[in-house]
C-alpha cells in the first residue's frame, strides 16, 4: 500500500519565526505544532492580561481569547503594555487584538468585550485548552474558578497589590481556588489596586510566569505550580512557596460537591453587580467632587466636617490632619456621627469609595456632602499637610 505523504508540521516562515523555542528539548517541532494548535482563555486584558497574551501570542499559541468589558483609561498605561496613549476610550479588546496581531499575524485573537458573568461563562470558556485569570475582584475569581472545575480546564491563577503577586495553578482534580480561599473576605477589607496602588512591573513579572505556566500546562512540560502558591515580594526581592492540598469537603471540587451550577457572585462576595460594559469616563466633573484646595479651605475655616472612609490600616500610614475615620464598611452602623447642618467632606485613597459614600449621604438628604477628587492622593500631590501613625 502506498504510503501518503503529509506536509511538514511547519512553514519555513513559522520554523523561522519560532527557531529560538524549537531547538529547545522540551519542546521541538511538535511542541511548536502544538502550541499552535492550542487554544488559550485570557480574562482581563489589564495588568495581568497584558503581558500574559503578549508572550503567548508571541509563542505562538494559536488562539487567544480575551475577555474584557473595560475600555482603556489614562491611569491603566502604567502597567497594562498592550495598550497605548492613542488607545485611550477604546474598548480593551480592540487594542488588545490590534496589539497581539501586530506582534505575531500567525495567531487568531478572539474577542469578548463584555464582562464574565453566570449566564456565559460556561459558553465562553468550554472551546479553550486552558484559562488565564487575570480579572482583578472577587466575585470574577470565584466564577472562573466554579466554570473551570465544572467544564474540567485548567486555570492558571494570579494576583498582585502593591509590590507583592500571588500566583498558582490549578489542575483538574487537583484542588482549586476554593481550596485555597473558602470564602471571599469582607468587602473593602482588600483594597483594589486603584485603592491601594500597583507597580506596573510586579504586573508584568506576574504576568510573565502565568504565561510561562500556561506553556508547560500546554506542552505537558515541567514541573507547574499545581498545588504551590509562589509569594513575591518585590520590596525585598523574595520569592517564597507554600504547599497546599485539596480540600476533600471543597463545596464545588470536593468529594461531595453542594455547588454544581453556576451562582450569583456579586452576592456570594458581597459586592453590588457590575455594569456589562464600562463607558468612557465623562470629561465633566460631577457636582458631589470638590478640588482638595476647595476642601482645605472648607475645613480650615471650621466650615466642614471632614471624613475618611478607608479602612484602619490606611488611616495609619496616611490621613488628612482632623479627619476622622469611618471606614466605609461601618457607615451603615455609625451614619449618626455624620452631621447634617454642616457641610461633610469625604475622601479615600483615590476618591473611589468616598464618591460612592457622597452619593448614598445625598440620596438620605445630606445634600451639602463632598466628595475630594482624587483622594488623598490629589491632597497629597498639591503638597497638603498629612499625618500617620497611631492617634493620641
Amino acid at each position: 500500500m502506498a504510503l501518503t505523504r503529509r506536509g511538514p508540521l511547519l512553514s519555513d516562515e513559522q520554523m523561522e519565526r519560532y527557531s529560538r523555542q524549537i531547538i529547545l528539548d522540551e519542546l521541538g517541532v511538535a511542541g511548536q505544532r502544538k502550541l499552535l494548535e492550542s487554544k488559550v482563555l485570557v480574562i482581563g486584558a489589564g495588568g495581568l492580561g497584558s503581558p500574559v497574551s503578549l508572550y503567548l501570542a508571541a509563542a505562538g499559541v494559536g488562539t487567544l481569547g480575551i475577555v474584557d468589558g473595560d475600555r482603556v483609561d489614562l491611569t491603566n498605561l502604567q502597567r497594562q503594555v498592550l495598550h497605548y496613549t492613542h488607545d485611550v476610550g477604546r474598548p480593551k479588546t480592540q487594542s488588545a487584538r490590534r496589539t497581539l496581531e501586530d506582534i505575531n499575524p500567525d495567531i487568531t485573537v478572539n474577542t469578548f468585550q463584555i464582562v464574565l458573568a453566570s449566564d456565559n461563562a460556561l459558553d465562553i470558556i468550554r472551546d479553550y485548552d486552558v484559562v488565564v485569570n487575570g480579572s482583578d475582584n472577587f466575585p470574577t475569581r470565584y466564577l472562573v474558578n466554579d466554570a473551570t472545575v465544572f467544564l474540567g480546564k485548567p486555570l492558571i491563577d494570579a494576583s498582585i497589590l502593591k509590590w507583592e503577586g500571588q500566583a498558582t495553578t490549578f489542575l483538574p482534580g487537583r484542588g482549586c481556588y476554593r481550596c485555597l480561599f473558602p470564602a471571599p473576605p469582607p468587602p473593602g477589607a482588600v483594597p483594589s489596586c486603584a485603592e491601594g496602588g500597583i507597580i506596573g512591573a510586579v504586573a508584568g513579572f506576574m504576568g510573565t510566569l502565568q504565561a510561562l505556566e500556561t506553556v508547560k500546562v500546554l506542552l505537558g512540560r515541567g514541573d507547574t505550580l499545581a498545588n504551590r502558591l509562589l509569594i513575591f515580594d518585590a520590596l525585598s526581592s523574595e520569592i517564597r512557596t507554600l504547599r497546599w492540598n485539596r480540600n476533600p469537603n471543597c463545596p464545588v471540587c470536593g468529594d461531595h460537591p453542594t455547588i454544581t451550577e453556576l451562582i450569583d457572585y456579586e452576592a456570594f462576595c458581597g459586592v453590588p453587580g457590575r455594569a456589562a460594559v464600562h463607558e468612557p469616563v465623562a470629561v465633566e466633573t460631577p457636582s458631589i467632587d470638590i478640588s482638595p484646595e476647595k476642601a482645605r479651605q472648607l475645613v480650615d475655616a471650621g466650615e466642614a466636617v471632614l471624613v475618611d472612609v478607608r479602612e484602619n490600616w490606611e488611616w495609619m500610614t496616611s490621613r488628612i490632619p482632623g479627619a476622622t475615620l469611618i471606614p466605609m464598611s461601618e457607615l451603615p452602623q455609625r451614619i449618626g456621627e455624620i452631621p447634617t447642618d454642616r457641610p461633610v467632606v469625604v475622601y479615600c485613597a483615590v476618591g473611589q469609595r468616598s464618591a460612592a459614600v457622597v452619593e448614598a449621604l445625598r440620596q438620605m438628604g445630606h445634600d451639602r456632602a463632598y466628595n475630594i477628587a482624587g483622594g488623598i492622593v490629589a491632597w497629597m500631590n498639591g503638597q497638603y499637610p498629612v499625618e500617620a501613625g497611631p492617634t493620641s
